[in-house]
């Protein structure tokens, strides 16, 4: 994982798409897939996890909290933004796309749920409502710091090699975490994690958009160090889930952990060394029209696909009878089959609400010109 540069690859690269494409995929549904509504008696919706009667499955959030993958493809991004656009415009351009749908779904939102409340609906089934509602939106903040920061993370990339600067915030996610075991519990840390740890797989991204972590053996390397990551934080008692579970004293997701910079590391190493294969998936024209779809709408899929989950429960319990899969305790495997049941109705419903209004793309699909989320 040497600092030397390499020859650039063109403006766009197909990896770089199809691990953004599968890594806003994999948030959506594990989103879906661990996220239960219980109705209950007074006809309140309540959150639960199938994580917390199934904690075998927790190995499953691995593979399905990809938010490293996405980081790793926004620092690419970044900085093939900024080498096709002079000054500080293209920080305006990027920052207006990603606070423009922010703010759509906070309007639209607050108008149905004051909608929601003047119906009638019960008060405990808002509060989950927004809080599913809103809580995607917590990835803005450290995305948005790192857009601003590009230049100045660029520019130490170029001149400390990536394995320093990406080892320099790991240890910041490191010293937090041991604060955390130190101190009194209750005592208030700033925040840190939340910038540090996705800096990780961002300056990645800003290393390979520049011609870095070229070689298999780079990204060999990235994938044996974030093994080596994870099977020492599980040493040390992390929990195993890359995910928060309700009830549960630690969270590796909020804050970030850094079993969460090695998952990162690993699916970047393991990404970058599936490279002939995701190339040669997505020179065909289904895959490529599916991950130029997701690329295309990323953020507005990342933002809503929570809101379509609250919506489709909300209105089913309308019909007064408990569905499988969509209102009943996530307590056994019954309920994660139902759930997958649901899966393609959600779908659907969110192709329908990012489609809605969009403009129709003026690029080329994702092996040629310049996708709308890239530029």
């Amino acid at each position: 994982m040497r600092g030397r540069r390499t020859a650039r690859r063109p403006a766009r690269d197909p990896l770089v798409d199809g691990l953004r494409a599968f890594a806003v995929a994999g948030v959506v549904l594990g989103h879906w897939l661990v996220t239960g509504l219980v109705l209950d008696a007074e006809g309140a919706l309540n959150l639960a996890s199938p994580l917390t009667t199934m904690p075998t499955l927790a190995p499953v959030s691995w593979v399905l909290q990809t938010l490293g993958l996405f980081f790793f493809a926004a620092g690419h991004a970044s900085a093939r933004s900024a080498d096709r656009h002079s000054g500080s415009a293209w920080v305006t351009h990027r920052l207006r796309r990603l606070l423009l749908p922010a703010i759509a779904l906070l309007g639209t939102g607050s108008a149905v749920l004051l909608a929601a409340a003047v119906a009638g609906v019960p008060d405990g089934t808002l509060s989950v409502a927004l809080t599913l509602a809103i809580s995607p939106l917590w990835f803005l903040a450290p995305l948005l710091a790192l857009v601003v920061l590009t230049g100045p993370l660029r520019a130490a990339v170029h001149r400390w090699g990536t394995p320093r600067c990406a080892v320099t915030a790991a240890a910041v996610v490191a010293s937090a975490d041991l604060a955390v075991r130190l101190l009194p519990a209750g005592t208030w840390l700033p925040p840190v994690t939340v910038l540090a740890a996705w800096a990780v797989p961002y300056l990645l991204g800003l290393a390979h958009a520049d011609g870095r972590l070229s070689r298999r053996r780079d990204a060999r390397w990235l994938a044996a160090a974030g093994a080596v990551g994870l099977a020492a934080v599980l040493a040390l008692g992390y929990p195993v889930s890359a995910v928060g579970i309700p009830g549960e004293g630690r969270s590796n997701l909020d804050p970030p952990s850094l079993l969460v910079v090695a998952l990162a590391v690993t699916q970047t190493g393991l990404g970058l060394l599936a490279r002939p294969t995701l190339v040669r998936l997505l020179s065909r024209p289904l895959p490529r029209r599916l991950a130029s779809g997701i690329n295309r709408h990323a953020v507005r899929i990342y933002l809503w696909h929570q809101p379509v989950l609250v919506a489709v429960v909300v209105l089913a319990a309308h019909g007064g009878t408990a569905l499988s899969g969509l209102h009943t305790a996530p307590d056994d495997p019954s309920w994660l089959l139902a759930r997958i049941g649901w899966l393609p109705v959600l779908t659907a419903l969110l192709v329908l609400l990012v489609r809605r209004g969009e403009p129709r793309p003026t690029t080329a699909p994702v092996s040629g010109g310049r996708a709308a989320v890239d530029r």
